[in-house]
């Protein structure tokens, strides 16, 4: 059989609010999730007995590995055996970012298995089996413009991020999500960040009135020398003419939103004189 290839494009949060804690362990969320350009490539292909995942320069995790777990859940959805499976990841986006690279790679290979084993799959349950790897995957999954709420599993599609462009750097250091969850207070310290107020500018079509409202509550539980960081690229971002700045997810990745014909390029060029990881990217429309 043929190999066959899927885009896995990152994601960044436009706004993302964090409610509380849950019974269940996990926290609240109020996300607006956008995708970006930026991509991994992954490839499929059958091949021998069991699952094999390689990729040049990624150390993987010992025991299962997400894309594998996928893979399993993808089958026992359809009530079906794992076929020996050989998938393959050509990195771009970087890890522990806060950039959703990861569950982009998961995602896009549910899409491969949907398109080659079970076409007529509804969209809604090959989100619901991406759900059981990671809270994002659902929104991976179906990529464009969404407002995600609950774990970030229940989402509500959004009108499509006005024509635009982002500029994204990661500084040279990892804020991996657990410990970053584990930081949270709820005592009052958190910002509010107006998700609702995004999905409105959204609805108007209103790029600089989307491009205010852009804001993640993780940045108040950044430790001094983190934050220092991350408002240095902010400041360069906005000084470039960015309408806006924030980090993405649990960071420390930082993104800058830019109009159309905004001119991205004095503000890459400054960043990657200081960081390694500088990417320009442009707004991605549903995958699904």
């Amino acid at each position: 059989m043929k190999k066959s290839t899927q885009d896995a494009p990152a994601k960044v949060n436009l706004a993302l609010d964090i409610l509380g804690r849950r019974p269940d362990g996990y926290h609240e969320m109020r996300m607006v999730m956008q995708t970006v350009s930026l991509r991994d490539t992954v490839s499929l292909e059958e091949a021998g007995e069991g699952f094999t995942l390689s990729a040049q320069g990624l150390v993987l995790p010992e025991g299962k590995t997400l894309e594998q777990r996928a893979a399993e859940a993808f089958f026992a959805a359809l009530g079906r055996p794992l076929p020996g499976l050989r998938v393959t990841l050509e990195k771009r986006t970087p890890a522990y970012a806060g950039l959703g690279g990861g569950s982009a790679d998961v995602a896009a290979l549910l899409r491969l298995l949907r398109a080659r084993y079970a076409p007529d799959m509804p969209e809604e349950t090959l989100e619901a089996v991406g759900g059981q790897v990671g809270s994002d995957m659902p929104f991976c999954v179906r990529g464009g413009t969404a407002l995600a709420e609950g774990r970030g599993e229940r989402l509500t599609d959004l009108p499509p991020l006005p024509e635009c462009r982002f500029v994204v750097c990661k500084p040279g250091f990892d804020l991996p999500t657990g410990p970053m969850f584990a930081r949270l207070r709820f005592d009052g310290t958190l910002p509010a960040i107006d998700a609702d107020g995004m999905a409105s500018a959204l609805a108007r079509g209103d790029l600089e009135g989307a491009a205010k409202r852009v804001g993640n509550a993780f940045e108040a539980v950044l430790a001094p020398e983190e934050r220092r960081e991350i408002e240095a690229v902010k400041e360069t971002l906005l000084r470039h003419g960015a309408l806006g700045a924030a980090m993405s997810g649990s960071g420390p990745a930082v993104f800058g939103l830019f109009a159309p014909g905004a001119e991205t390029a004095g503000a890459a060029e400054e960043l990657k004189r200081r960081y390694a990881q500088v990417f320009e990217a442009e707004p991605v429309r549903r995958l699904l």
